[in-house]
């Protein structure tokens, strides 16, 4: 009997390590916090003998508690790096409903879990086309010309390069969006004086739309509207500084630099 409530509780325990990986994905993803604690709650809760489960979910850490026969078992895990991948969210999602509602083992849901964290569906090369695309219709919203919207779509397509490089080194969001914002201002600067483009301000516009923090605004107030107001505080206030972040690069190639031009 010792050896099989040995082997239960074992059990609980991937349980727990698979809740608070489907969370931390979801969370590296950029989820709301309140979707994360409805995912993580929902796999603890889908085994018999459960009797308590609560998650605290900040952007920043997953807290996990359960009761197990009379045992309290918690779990922490600390979230760095937060990216945004909503197939991810989409399949972590997909996999909790698929995980309570059916037999799987917590062996394969780990190895499910795992798997789902490897998947990219688009390359580097793809995701910077695309996002110079996108940034260079921005610039023709601004009432920029056919040569601006050129100019902002090769200096978006570089500095998209640039940016997945400067992600690798782990530095913190305010410094890889200061850099790329300096990049973009001296690019745009120089292919103004090039003659791809008429206009420095339009093209810079178009050029770091692919910086503003609009999914960290968005979660933000759908955390503080959910009543997460610890993370809508924490997410708002990432988006603030990203913003400063992009206004400081900016303004500085501007003003000593570039003279103000």
């Amino acid at each position: 009997m010792t050896n099989l409530n040995e082997i239960e509780r074992e059990e609980v325990k991937k349980l727990l390590v698979l809740a608070t990986l489907a969370g931390r994905l979801m969370l590296k993803a950029g989820a709301e916090t309140y979707r994360v604690e409805d995912t993580v709650m929902r796999i603890c809760q889908s085994r018999k003998d459960i009797q308590y489960v609560d998650a605290f979910v900040i952007p920043t850490g997953i807290f996990i508690s359960l009761e197990y026969k009379g045992e309290l078992i918690s779990y922490i895990k600390r979230v760095k790096n937060i990216s945004i991948d909503l197939n991810k969210i989409a399949l972590v999602n997909e996999f909790s409903r698929t995980f309570v509602s059916s037999h799987m083992s917590i062996e394969d849901g780990i190895r499910e879990i795992k798997r789902i964290n490897k998947i990219h569906i688009y390359s580097n090369f793809t995701q910077a086309f695309f996002g110079a695309i996108a940034s260079s219709f921005f610039c023709l919203l601004f009432q920029g010309t056919s040569m601006d919207f050129i100019a902002a779509f090769v200096v978006s397509f570089i500095v998209s390069f640039l940016l997945s490089f400067v992600s690798s080194l782990k530095l913190s969001f305010f410094i890889d969006k200061f850099i790329a914002s300096v990049f973009i201002s001296i690019l745009s600067y120089l292919f103004i004086k090039l003659g791809i483009g008429n206009s420095l301000d339009k093209v810079i516009i178009g050029a770091i739309m692919p910086l503003v923090p609009g999914v960290a605004i968005t979660n933000a107030i759908r955390d503080t509207m959910s009543g997460d107001f610890m993370s809508g505080l924490s997410r708002g206030m990432e988006a603030v500084f990203s913003a400063l972040a992009i206004a400081f690069g900016v303004g500085i190639v501007l003003i000593f630099f570039i003279g103000g031009y």
